[in-house]
């Protein structure tokens, strides 16, 4: 595996994402808006608009905006924080619980079990992932 290094993002990467972020929340209205302040309110955006098929197929970049929105909920529910993670490829976003080596990849979450033609419920995605870091945590903690 190439090596990768780990760092806090910069302004540019924070811009980035919360221009993802827009790309999501642009299709709310300000009751809405509201709801999508708590974590069950981002996931029932996704799932809304994962259902009504808002994006094509081979939107890779908005698919992958909804992967953003995906990883605030870690962030909100679990202490996340977001970081990059870079490496031979490029530089990524990514979040990493505390300062542990536990670091998912969300924005690419939802867009690759779309490009395999699956159906995505982001509660149950949302729900076994967060089962799985849970256990990596205690774990690496040797609870």
């Amino acid at each position: 595996m190439a090596d990768q290094t780990l760092s806090i993002p910069t302004d540019d990467d924070l811009k980035r994402l919360d221009d993802q972020r827009a790309v999501v929340t642009r299709y709310l209205d300000a009751d809405n808006l509201k709801k999508f302040e708590t974590a069950p309110g981002k996931l029932g955006t996704l799932r809304a608009l994962l259902d009504a098929k808002v994006f094509e197929p081979l939107q890779t970049y908005e698919q992958q905006c909804l992967g953003v929105v995906l990883g605030d909920v870690f962030v909100q529910q679990m202490g996340f924080h977001w970081i990059i993670a870079e490496d031979e490829y490029g530089r990524d976003p990514a979040i990493q619980y505390q300062d542990t080596s536990v670091i998912l990849f969300p924005l690419t979450m939802i867009s690759k079990r779309l490009e395999r033609g699956e159906t995505v419920d982001v509660f149950d995605l949302y729900n076994g992932i967060a089962a799985l870091a849970r256990e990596k945590i205690e774990a690496e903690r040797g609870e």
